[in-house]
């Protein structure tokens, strides 16, 4: 998007002596502003993005109940925070829900470390994650529920059922690991080998996390019990399986339909359709879980995958409820106009991209399908995988002690992994921080409430006139909320910061040229008027800065004064500073070396 300036009649003299014209009306509609823009026309898909009574449906993944969350999971799940905040701003009506994948093998395993019931496991890791999320990393969702809840529990019986009584969804015998040491069928997380297309060693029994392959146990290369490390012998079990292979077609139309696809969720997603869809068991031999509701099959459980992506509706139907309006959540799943956005890692894409579709053109009531799917790659730390046995982690709870919330959502977006793997290192974390967002924007927003305290008391009413120089400076900030925003919809988030940081540049280039700490002396008048833009550049920066930065954003409104809670460029008449101080606390290196000692 680039914008052209219409403006006539400017004095060609220096700038910053130059006069002009008031160009700022408050809220003024762009072409008023003498902004016209060149871009071609969207498309029709395109269109319903950007109607202002459009409804935004966000669906982040569900994270397993097994343990606390570490920063690669927040890299995954960032992007919907972001996009929930921006379209409340632009005016949309949004829904944003998930939760705690509370059932399956991953939760049983840990409940087997600790001695516990899977239950008690599941409640008390969806409580941090609750506190970690929402209350430290403040992520804005609607409803963020848990897979234990009755209303969950009813909505996935019931699709199930639907499923199989129209014949989506069918029985037969398979061959399953069966350990003789535990006496027990091995579900997924049981049972571990070598994966016959990368060869990554701890390949699981229904997926390899190193290539996204998904598997049956029974093409683990050498598998073993991940509980007795005993070799498992393959023994006759009846289940129920979900026809995939018989919608092929209607996956490969949603594909062509993709353009608001990741590349990741593309090529995966291609790459399953050349293999051929195959039917995929939608029952497990386990008690932690919901029971399958055909008579005769009780003591099986609904696969943890059908029943946990079915959250996204589940969710939905709850939040509804909770609104006292239990018909709210068709505007958002029964409305064409409607867009769905889903924000994962790349190990949930054929989740996402394939069952999930699947599971909603079967279960019919005309559900809308995912129409944007925000996908990451992967996050290492210290070029070494996450790993919770080698103690190569930092987890959530613990970074929120030492470390301020927005610092990590700051990193994880300027360079998490986005559209390809990328590294968190301790080191660049303290770097990125203290020289981009201490030393850039924060600074900029310091150094000009500062001046304007030091010199004019706090107090500063808008010029009557602006020159050129401060003209185009201010209008930089105007044409940012279009640039931004449309990056912001189409999941650049790295590239929307980018612009943002973009504005505080040009305010830091703006004080270091009209020097209003010497101008003051000569020419107060002149000198409150640039800093009067600094103050404008602020307020923008602050509404900018919300969908990114929401705890930055909140300080530099106490500081300041509100900013606008809408996308879009408000002219503010007079500042009134107040608790100025600095909005981001510099990471000291001795913090990092402990961090790194407790690596490993």
């Amino acid at each position: 998007m680039s914008f052209r300036t219409t403006i006539r009649n400017l004095d060609p003299r220096p700038a910053r002596r130059q006069a002009g014209s008031n160009l700022f009306p408050n809220r003024l509609p762009r072409r008023k502003l003498g902004l016209r823009s060149t871009r071609k026309p969207r498309n029709d898909n395109r269109e319903k993005m950007i109607n202002k009574n459009r409804k935004i449906y966000i669906g982040s993944a569900w994270p397993y109940a097994n343990g606390s969350l570490h920063i690669g999971h927040v890299s995954a799940l960032l992007g919907a925070d972001i996009l929930a905040r921006y379209f409340r701003q632009s005016g949309a009506d949004v829904l944003w829900t998930s939760g705690s994948d509370c059932h399956g093998t991953p939760v049983e395993v840990r409940a087997d470390e600790e001695h516990k019931s899977p239950k008690e496991v599941a409640k008390h890791y969806h409580e941090q994650f609750k506190k970690t999320l929402i209350d430290g990393l403040k992520f804005s969702y609607d409803n963020y529920s848990s897979t234990l809840t009755e209303n969950h529990a009813k909505i996935a019986q019931e699709m199930f059922l639907k499923l199989y009584d129209q014949g989506d969804i069918y029985t037969k015998v398979q061959e399953l690991p069966y350990c003789n040491k535990c006496e027990r069928f091995l579900p997924d997380r049981y049972i571990e080998g070598e994966c016959p297309e990368c060869n990554y060693k701890q390949a699981r029994g229904d997926q390899c996390e190193e290539c996204g392959k998904l598997l049956d146990a029974k093409e683990l290369i050498n598998p073993k019990c991940k509980t007795c490390k005993s070799v498992p012998e393959f023994k006759e079990s009846e289940h129920f399986f979900l026809k995939l292979s018989k919608y092929e077609g209607e996956i490969e139309k949603l594909l062509t339909k993709s353009d608001n696809w990741r590349a990741n969720a593309k090529g995966f997603t291609k790459k399953f359709l050349n293999e051929g869809l195959k039917d995929r068991a939608v029952s497990r031999d386990t008690s932690w879980g919901i029971p399958v509701p055909v008579k005769g099959y009780e003591n099986k459980s609904i696969y943890v995958w059908f029943e946990a992506v079915s959250g996204y509706f589940t969710a939905s139907v709850e939040w509804a409820k909770a609104q006292n309006n239990p018909d709210a959540w068709r505007e958002f799943w029964q409305n064409e106009s409607a867009y769905h956005y889903y924000v994962h890692g790349k190990d949930n894409i054929p989740f996402h991209s394939i069952i999930w579709p699947i599971i909603l053109l079967t279960y019919g009531d005309c559900l809308h399908l995912p129409d944007s799917i925000i996908s990451s790659e992967y996050l290492t730390l210290e070029k070494k995988q996450f790993s919770k046995g080698r103690k190569w982690a930092v987890w959530l709870p613990d970074y929120l002690k030492n470390f301020e919330a927005d610092s990590l959502r700051y990193y994880l977006v300027a360079n998490g992994p986005e559209t390809s793997d990328a590294d968190f290192s301790w080191s660049e974390f303290e770097q990125r921080t203290n020289k981009e967002l201490i030393g850039n924007f924060a600074n900029f927003i310091y150094r000009s409430e500062q001046l304007i305290k030091n010199n004019f008391n706090g107090s500063l009413k808008a010029p009557e006139k602006y020159n050129q120089y401060q003209t185009e400076t201010i209008e930089k900030a105007i044409g940012g909320f279009e640039k931004v925003g449309n990056l912001i919809e189409t999941g650049n988030f790295r590239e929307a910061l980018k612009n943002v940081f973009e504005i505080a540049e040009s305010g830091n280039r703006f004080l270091a040229e009209t020097e209003p700490w010497k101008i003051v002396k000569e020419n107060k008048e002149q000198a409150g008027n640039d800093l009067f833009v600094c103050a404008q550049l602020i307020y923008c920066l602050a509404t900018l800065i919300k969908p990114f930065l929401p705890q930055i954003s909140v300080k530099i409104d106490e500081q300041i004064g509100k900013s606008s809670e809408n996308w879009e460029f408000e002219k503010i008449e007079k500042v009134e500073l107040k608790n100025i101080k600095p909005l981001v606390k510099k990471i000291e290196e001795e913090k990092i070396e402990k961090e790194l000692a407790k690596l490993g």
